[in-house]
């Protein structure tokens, strides 16, 4: 178990960083967006599947995009958002059907086996890939995530009983779902700038950002979802329960945030201790530590892409 990482240099970002669009179906014919940084394969390093956050988007983890990154990053937005379908059955929702997408993702590039990126239910997402098709994984990155029961884990720094945390975390989303319609027009035209950026980092919930633009862009971006479907979607990974962690025999690594109130940091290092060679690291930081401190992020991702190397080296016949 490592210690508390304080805080370390940023990296600005002069722009928006580009990323490139293509279309995928998934299993049950929902057409999805997929993304990447590296359409031509030009990147001399591994790909990395990303399962984002909830609705999230490609600004939230800057350092995978920049051009000296060293990665080649492929992503896709959930179903319903960014320009995702949303499936023709709503109930076609939820983390049985982002393994599903992930899945699809992964054959449209034609990757039979590749490391794992999680954030947030995306950590949900990777464990239960990992679960149901060990195959296709070669490693596990989990940040500000756990696998699986997400909401009893939310409102952490509170230390409130699983029980009470989940139930209300689980009642707060029902209640916005149903609200939703009417809170839509009123999400869609907020101004968001670097100076509601630099408000938001002052409540607890988001601590500063290395680059309060694109971290704008990010927000921006992630309220074009409608609320009331964004929340149907919360409500179905709410479902989502813990994952069985002893048949994981990949290299895994844990990176939490000390203040995280959406993924609790004692969760993760708990899961982390339940799987053999699993590490585990805490910065101090919120949930959006990809955002807060992008240099040490990426340091620890490369780190661990090299102990994926070296493990897969040492398990090749001579």
């Amino acid at each position: 178990m490592a210690a508390v990482v304080p805080p370390g240099p940023t990296t600005e970002l002069s722009s928006v960083p580009e990323v490139f669009y293509f279309d995928v179906v998934s299993a049950d014919g929902t057409k999805l967006r997929g993304w990447t940084n590296d359409p031509d394969c030009l990147i001399d390093g591994p790909t990395v599947l990303l399962c984002n956050g909830l609705g999230t988007n490609p600004w939230t983890t800057p350092s995978v995009l920049a051009p000296d990154s060293g990665i080649r990053v492929v992503s896709w937005n959930h179903r319903g958002t960014g320009g995702s379908e949303r499936p023709q059955d709503r109930t076609h929702v939820g983390v049985d059907s982002f393994v599903e997408d992930a899945v699809a993702v992964l054959d449209h590039i034609g990757v039979e086996r590749s490391v794992l990126m999680g954030w947030s239910i995306g950590v949900n997402t990777m464990f239960e890939l990992a679960f149901r098709h060990p195959e296709r994984v070669a490693g596990l990155f989990a940040f500000a995530g756990v696998p699986g029961d997400t909401f009893a884990t939310m409102l952490a720094p509170l230390r409130l009983p699983r029980v009470v945390a989940r139930g209300i975390s689980v009642n707060i989303t029902r209640a916005v779902a149903l609200a939703g319609r009417a809170i839509t027009p009123i999400t869609t035209r907020l101004p968001i700038s670097e100076r509601t950026v630099g408000l938001l980092s002052r409540t607890g919930f988001m601590f500063p950002v290395a680059d309060p633009a694109l971290a704008a862009h990010a927000v921006r971006e992630f309220l074009s979802t409608p609320v009331d479907w964004y929340f149907h979607l919360a409500l179905t990974t709410s479902r989502h329960g813990r994952v069985s962690l002893s048949s994981i025999k990949v290299p895994t690594a844990f990176v939490a945030g000390k203040w995280d109130i959406l993924a609790g940091s004692r969760d993760m290092a708990t899961a982390a201790e339940r799987i053999e060679g699993a590490t585990y690291v805490e910065l101090v930081g919120s949930h959006f530590i990809a955002m807060e401190q992008p240099q040490r992020f990426h340091e620890l991702l490369l780190e661990f892409l090299d102990r994926v190397e070296q493990a897969e080296a040492s398990s090749t016949p001579a």
